[in-house]
């Protein structure tokens, strides 16, 4: 027996070093084009190498960001998703190890041990056994192996999960920071019309009362600026709702979000090059997490296929029996064994070959996800180069748009005193600014937005570690990332 147990451990000593079921895994290959759509030129350079704080220039900003970053529940949440993973792969790798116990057991009774029948003449007898045992399976297929490396490919998915959530909070606090200074900004747009109908009404009561105009005009002044005056609530309450939003993004409760500057006063990079899109497979948390979920159905592949072949397991025990108790001391009561076991499927209804299939069918999904997870990062990356480029245009006609319609309002109430126009000439300039103006607004944001959208789409801040991502102390703002 011994010689025979010295033989299954050598032979699962040697088939442990070469064989491992299962393919082997590798990346799918995914052609990435030279160049993003609305790219010119390739870049070795990226806007997604800059810390965030070296994009966002706004100091209000930054801390908002760095609030975010300490109190967020989301990241919270995602902290220990990447805790859970790491202990399971704790948990894999434990199978590498023999598995040790103990067991102690005392009865008494009548033709019994332990619990369990047992001749004894009919006599009351005690029975008292103490013991350890050891268990270990031998890796020979791989089984063990794949688990690990599932378990592992697991583990850094939860990480890069945790990476994305970190890049999705900075841009998500940096986002709804510009959509609340374009509130603002419209606030603003909309007090400053308010006072412009606010002109022409009183232009229309003057002239009412001198006879020389009609009460229709005056109702008519008097519609418009309800109407006007009507925004300014209705864009108070979405600012409210805005602050509110970016709380539950700082983790705290509802309040007002203090706020230094304005929209227009955000800065924008002359320049924000894009880097190779080839990159994106190295650096975009979103990609890598895809990756690492095809390597996990891999592995899966060759834990299943090593379910075809038998498990040899080694087993030890050592410890005393004694029935009755006064024996235990003795000599005799020693109990000691070592055994080897072979275990493996004959027959189960195709159930391992369906597992099987299962499997493979789970691998071709991950394949195709991670697929489709590239292709939607480049068209992230070109969406985000293109509006960049057709923005610019957009704001250049709306500022020409409101130029003339500025100019409209104030020919308008230039001749309506002269006596060569009617009210609804005045009226109808001002009707037209007012969208003109909100337009412009949304342009100024959109441009803003777009850097945003491009440095999350181009996997921003992929340098940082995870203690880096909460940027700098205060007054050392310029600090970079190690590399």
């Amino acid at each position: 027996m011994r010689k025979i147990v010295r033989a299954l451990v050598a032979g699962s000593v040697c088939l442990l070093s070469g064989c491992l079921v299962g393919p082997r895994y590798q990346r799918p290959v995914v052609t990435a084009p030279a160049v993003s759509r609305g790219q010119v030129t390739a870049e070795a350079a990226s806007l997604a190498d800059l810390p965030w704080w070296e994009v966002f220039q706004d100091e209000t900003l930054r801390g908002l960001i760095q609030t975010a970053l300490a109190n967020n529940n989301d990241l919270r949440i995602a902290v220990k998703r990447v805790e859970q993973a790491r202990q399971l792969a704790v948990q894999a790798h434990a199978g590498y190890m023999p598995g040790v116990g103990y067991e102690v057991g005392i009865s008494q009774g009548k033709n019994e041990s332990l619990g369990n029948p047992a001749g004894s003449s009919g006599k009351w007898r005690g029975t008292l056994a103490l013991g350890l045992a050891a268990s270990w399976e031998a890796d020979v297929w791989g089984r063990i192996r794949r688990l690990n490396e599932s378990a592992l490919a697991n583990y850094l998915a939860s990480e890069q999960g945790h990476r994305g959530v970190l890049l999705s909070l900075v841009s998500g606090v940096a986002q709804s920071y510009l959509e609340l200074l374009e509130l603002d900004l419209r606030v603003e747009i909309a007090r400053r019309n308010v006072k412009s109908f606010e002109g022409s009404r009183g232009i229309f009561q003057q002239r009412l009362e001198g006879g020389t105009a009609s009460r229709l005009e005056t109702a008519r002044a008097e519609g418009a600026l309800a109407v006007t005056a009507s925004a300014i609530p209705e864009l108070e309450r979405q600012i409210a709702i805005q602050e509110n939003g970016m709380h539950l993004l700082l983790g705290s409760a509802p309040g007002p979000i203090a706020r230094q500057g304005t929209l227009l006063e955000q800065t924008i990079p002359p320049q924000v090059p894009a880097g190779l899109p080839s990159a994106l497979l190295e650096r975009r948390p979103d990609v890598l997490r895809a990756e690492q979920a095809v390597r996990a159905a891999n592995a899966q592949i060759g834990i299943v296929q090593a379910s075809f072949f038998p498990r040899i397991g080694l087993t030890t025990l050592l410890g005393r029996a004694s029935s009755p108790l006064e024996d235990f001391t003795g000599g005799r009561t020693n109990v000691w064994s070592t055994a080897a076991s072979l275990v493996g499927p004959i027959y189960e209804g195709r159930g391992l070959r369906a597992q099987k299939r299962q499997a493979v069918a789970a691998w071709e999904q991950a394949r195709i996800e991670y697929e489709q997870t590239v292709l939607a990062a480049f068209r992230d990356v070109s969406n985000a180069l293109i509006t960049r480029e057709k923005l610019e245009a957009v704001r250049a006609r709306q500022m020409e748009a409101v130029t003339a319609f500025q100019a409209a309002v104030e020919v308008s109430q230039q001749r309506y005193m002269a006596g060569k126009s009617g009210y609804f000439e005045v009226l109808e300039a001002q009707q037209q600014l007012v969208p003109a103006e909100n337009a412009l607004a949304q342009t100024e944001l959109d441009r803003r937005l777009v850097i945003v959208q491009l440095y999350q789409a181009l996997g921003g801040g992929w340098k940082l570690s995870d203690a880096e991502w909460n940027g700098p102390a205060p007054g050392s703002a310029t600090a970079a990332p190690k590399r």
